[in-house]
């Protein structure tokens, strides 16, 4: 497995992980039925025998069950991965709320140690940004973590480039995780700028869109009921078709290579900058290696350039969430 480094040695804030991670999110809720602790934990496994070190997890998901598994998942192989969560959300009846008061980052932060049976964190997330309270007395406790020794370094989540910066003013911040693919490409206006003045790396979520980039979702009406996919905008009828258009230069890419869709996207991203490092998630083995596999796939600038005349940010139809008020504060 080819490797990254998230953040920069120049701030302190370097932290060596597997160019491609994995994102747990899919295997606790949202897509489908959630995967027994036993079936989670054998993708995960095959996943560090195959050199993956970056795990990417959030006490919302389950929620707290996802860290739980985590941890058992880990225990004997502490040093072979890099243990990444979030803190601040809680999903309501009503809806996500946001805590980023600094009493609930120390909160949640021990009770994350607690649930992963781990002494350390290796990225703490501020999941999101909490409109009441200032960003500097959130990141201001996420400091003090780091002092007294509980978390390593310190990522944001869905933030915007004049947040970020008041956060690094605060604290060195390692990595932004935001959604990045070729669906999803409004970061390359401000976030990335962003991220190289202050040294700080991206970790792209969802980047195979949802699946979509995979080639493999014939409809949205074949997802399981409770899949949230059902609800996103790009996933509705009008825009499913036109969206999944788009996928066919990916099938011509790939074919050539002998490879799939889903790993040229992938190959796409990591090629857009050396401290992109994508974290798909997926509840299958045999996904999970193909996934891998993508970062020894190099695309070729004719290849990129193919692509990029196809994906062109206004061809893509719908926003990534029915609702995007409490993104990029």
């Amino acid at each position: 497995m080819h490797t990254r480094v998230l953040g920069s040695a120049a701030n302190g804030t370097a932290l060596p992980v597997s160019a491609v991670g994995l994102g747990l999110m899919a295997m606790a809720q949202w897509y489908g039925t959630p995967l027994s602790d036993n079936e989670a934990i054998k993708v995960i496994h095959r996943g560090l025998d195959l050199g993956l070190t970056l795990l990417d997890t959030a006490d919302v998901y389950g929620p707290f069950t996802n860290e739980v598994m985590l941890g058992k998942a880990i225990a004997g192989r502490r040093d072979d991965v890099v243990v990444s969560t979030k803190f601040a959300n809680t999903q309501t009846k009503t809806g996500l709320v946001t805590n980023g008061t600094p009493a609930n980052a120390h909160a949640c932060a021990e009770a994350s140690l607690r649930r992963l049976n781990i002494d350390v964190i290796d990225l703490y997330y501020l999941h999101r940004v909490d409109p009441d309270v200032p960003i500097e007395e959130t990141v201001g406790a996420m400091a003090e973590l780091v002092t007294q020794g509980k978390v390593r370094h310190i990522g944001l989540s869905e933030v915007s480039a004049a947040t970020l910066r008041r956060a690094h003013a605060i604290h060195p911040i390692t990595a932004v995780q935001t959604e990045y693919s070729l669906f999803s490409r409004d970061v390359e206006e401000s976030i990335l700028p962003a991220l190289d003045d202050i040294g700080a790396s991206l970790v792209a979520y969802s980047p195979l869109g949802r699946g979509m980039l995979t080639g493999r979702i014939a409809s949205a009406e074949e997802l399981d009921q409770d899949d949230w996919r059902r609800m996103n905008p790009r996933f509705q009828r009008e825009a499913f078709g036109t969206n999944m258009a788009l996928v066919d230069v990916l099938r011509s890419t790939g074919g050539a290579r002998g490879a799939t869709p889903g790993q040229v996207a992938l190959a796409w991203l990591l090629a857009q900058r050396q401290d992109i490092v994508p974290i798909p998630g997926t509840r299958r083995i045999s996904y999970l290696e193909e996934n891998l596999a993508a970062a020894d796939i190099v695309l070729t600038q004719q290849e990129l350039s193919a692509i990029n005349a196809v994906f062109k940010p206004e061809a893509v139809i719908g926003t990534r969430y029915p609702d995007m008020s409490d993104l990029n504060r």
